[in-house]
């Protein structure tokens, strides 16, 4: 088949690189077209001259031959090598010139196959800087479902760059994909395009839009009955949104909170990460927590907080280290934080003993929990019992990179006394905070030992 890609017959050509588009599904297959330099023969397809001019039938038939290269090196592009080897090939600036056909039965192969090598840096960095992010926006308002999920699948995956996030911004692309949040019985399509406002929505700047176009709303109505890729990105985006106070009432007014807490409960990973970093974002508005009326569901009547407790047992770092940040402001808002978190029965041994964690997250984010914990006499008599203050000793003297209190405060380690005197006085309170609750945990511990 890939000597066959040589022939000047350009129809059997097409059928070469149709049969490799099908049979390059399988692993060998893909490897098998690299070894015998089939790459390199098809991204000499793509080249075919004008793909908006005058046709006729040479020229007809030579986009079509591009077009039979594009569906071949999508099934090819994924093969990690084989994404290097199409770009070492010379096939980003085809695919670039390709992309501003206007014919869709062209464009859904080579926009596939842009979405599959996006997530490799130097194809992201390529479609950002080869004008590429125009085109896929433009063609998010397509009238072909599948040509506009892999469009935003495209954007999903580039727009982990703030430049590109930016871009889509500019070119107008955060109103066509919160309109494809309406097609939901595509589910393929709307985990592209949740994926695409997840990622998007890390930029404060998208956000805003996003706020305009009441995204909240519509996010927060996919939260039930949804295939758990899409509520992986529905909830990622919710997380994003969150961060900015106005979103964090609007998804307790939309019925957020509930559905939130429900999925506390669920089994996949990723999941987990999401929700619980959705469900502490939301923990930073005190009526999220406590109420602000009888009818609107609250984290701490849904019984969230035990739930953000329980993940502390996950055997998955991030969900560990996600939950403990979560329990932060769950505690800093609770109207008896100090019965409530002695209400959970060994929790408070089980947080202390995340300090002998060997994931740095996990450490920053426990002892940002502890720092709220031991604002209650009680429950810092009972840390102390558990050890809590050799532990938290042992992390002032780490050579890591740690954090004092709040992810915003991470420095170079160095002795909690030196940080006091630090030019960031935000990086001294929290210095000096952590100071304070050594000291007290100190005084605890001699008290307990001497009565």
């Amino acid at each position: 088949m890939v000597k066959i890609l040589r022939e000047h017959d350009k129809e059997l050509k097409c059928l070469a690189a149709e049969t490799i588009a099908n049979v390059a599904k399988f692993r060998r297959a893909r490897r098998t077209v690299r070894q015998h330099g089939g790459i390199k023969k098809l991204v000499g397809l793509l080249d075919c001259g004008s793909v908006n001019g005058p046709m006729n039938p040479e020229i007809e038939r030579d986009v079509e031959v591009a077009r039979c290269g594009a569906l071949a090196l999508w099934s090819c592009s994924k093969s990690r090598k084989n994404k290097e080897a199409m770009r070492k090939a010379g096939a980003i600036p085809l695919l670039a010139k390709l992309l501003k056909s206007t014919h869709e039965e062209m464009l859904i192969p080579v926009v596939g196959t842009l979405q599959e090598c996006s997530s490799e840096q130097n194809y992201r960095l390529a479609i950002r800087t080869e004008g590429m992010v125009q085109d896929l926006v433009k063609n998010l308002n397509s009238s072909t479902d599948e040509l506009q999920m892999h469009c935003a699948a495209a954007i999903f995956k580039c727009a982990e760059e703030k430049e590109t996030r930016d871009l889509v911004r500019l070119y107008g692309g955060l109103d066509p994909l919160v309109k494809l949040l309406e097609k939901t019985e595509n589910k393929e399509l709307l985990a592209a395009a949740t994926g695409a406002i997840w990622k998007c929505a890390i930029s404060p700047e998208n956000v805003q839009r996003f706020q305009e176009l009441k995204a909240v709303d519509r996010l927060v109505a996919l939260l039930n009955n949804q295939p758990e890729e899409v509520l992986v990105n529905v909830v990622g985006a919710l997380g994003e949104l969150a961060k900015d106070p106005p979103n964090r009432a609007q998804i307790r007014k939309a019925g957020g909170i509930s559905p939130l807490v429900n999925l506390l409960t669920g089994t996949n990973q990723s999941l987990l990460v999401n929700v619980t970093t959705a469900v502490g974002q939301c923990a930073e508005e005190q009526d999220n927590v406590v109420g602000v009326s009888l009818y609107f569901p609250i984290i701490d009547k849904l019984d969230g907080v035990r739930l953000l407790w329980s993940l502390l047992k996950n055997q998955n770092p991030e969900v560990q280290a996600s939950a403990a940040w979560a329990i932060c402001p769950c505690i800093e808002n609770a109207k008896d934080a100090g019965e409530m978190v002695r209400s959970f029965v060994g929790g408070l041994e089980l947080i202390v003993s995340l300090l002998k964690s060997e994931h740095k997250e996990v450490l920053a984010s426990v002892c940002a929990a502890i720092a709220n914990i031991a604002k209650d006499e009680e429950n810092l008599a009972v840390i102390t019992d558990h050890g809590v203050v050799p532990m938290l000793a042992r992390l002032t003297n780490t050579v890591e990179d740690f954090v004092v209190y709040r992810p915003k405060h991470w420095k170079k380690a160095r002795p909690l006394i030196k940080m006091v005197g630090a030019q960031d006085e935000e990086l001294q309170e929290a210095s000096a905070g952590c100071i304070g609750n050594i000291r007290r945990l100190a005084l605890a511990n001699e008290k307990a030992r001497y009565s």
